[in-house]
């Protein structure tokens, strides 16, 4: 993906297309990977679109872009103003959190452990969606005059979750009384005080402390619509699609029936 030759060669493969649509994103979220991915490689894809004949591009971005601080939200919007100014028809989909993101502590309150929460456990809210959904939102881009030339947050179904909300139904699904540890904010703060002057001379330092950056972002800013007039997450202008909910999918890990493949989501 990050070699156009490539892409035009062994992707595109001189065939014609209507439409290319792209769940592609850096895996970490680090500088260089950011900037390779979620920019580069999808300004290649553009230029090769239009050589193939693509007049419609769904992009699949994040909700996150709306506060821009880290590498990558910065690296997603440059590439949505590359997109907007192409002349194609296009769709950029903001989703909230994943139900993966957010199924990181299910083992963890199985143990018998505490739930971990920063602050009060109520700093941040979000509204949840399955892939699944997603995926269908995703595909009635294509046809939906509705959603063309725009941008798009989306959520799931529900009311908006909070990490506290989060732990006590998981502990109602297990069948234990809730425990909590809070974690004060500013533990990461300091953390990453010290791997950022620590990285000036270990660059492997340097790494981990962009990801507890991202760890920050995600621990202190909700996933909902950001109202830019007064700075704050308003859950009730936040869209929802879809029919599964985040408790639905726990219940579901808690039974066994499906297994959290949460790959890089596990940075989190």
């Amino acid at each position: 993906m990050t070699d156009p030759s490539a892409l035009v060669g062994d992707g595109f493969r001189g065939e014609p297309f209507d439409v290319l649509v792209s769940c592609l994103a850096s895996r970490t979220g680090l500088p260089d990977d950011a900037w390779a991915i979620d920019y580069a490689a999808h300004v290649s894809a553009l230029q090769a679109c239009k050589a193939a004949g693509v007049t419609q591009f769904i992009y699949l971005s994040a909700i996150c872009v709306q506060k821009p601080i880290l590498a990558f939200q910065h690296a997603k919007l440059a590439f949505e103003r590359e997109l907007i100014a192409s002349g194609l028809d296009y769709a950029i989909v903001r989703p909230t959190a994943f139900f993966k993101s957010l199924s990181g502590q299910i083992d963890r309150v199985k143990r018998g452990k505490p739930f971990l929460a920063f602050g009060n456990g109520q700093l941040t809210a979000c509204k949840p969606i399955s892939d699944d959904d997603l995926g269908s939102y995703l595909a009635d881009c294509l046809d939906n005059d509705d959603r063309r030339n725009r941008v798009l947050p989306i959520g799931g179904p529900g009311e908006a979750i909070t990490p506290r909300a989060q732990g006590e139904r998981l502990f109602a699904l297990i069948g234990r009384e809730p425990r909590f540890m809070h974690v004060p904010v500013v533990m990461l703060d300091v953390i990453i005080a010290v791997l950022a002057t620590l990285g000036r001379l270990v660059p492997a330092l340097a790494v981990k402390a962009e990801l507890a950056r991202i760890g920050r972002y995600y621990a202190t800013e909700s996933m909902l619509v950001l109202d830019q007039a007064t700075g704050r997450y308003d859950a009730s202008v936040t869209p929802s699609t879809g029919s599964e909910t985040l408790f639905d999918y726990y219940a579901r890990l808690v039974r066994g029936d499906v297994i959290a493949e949460r790959g890089d989501h596990a940075v989190f």
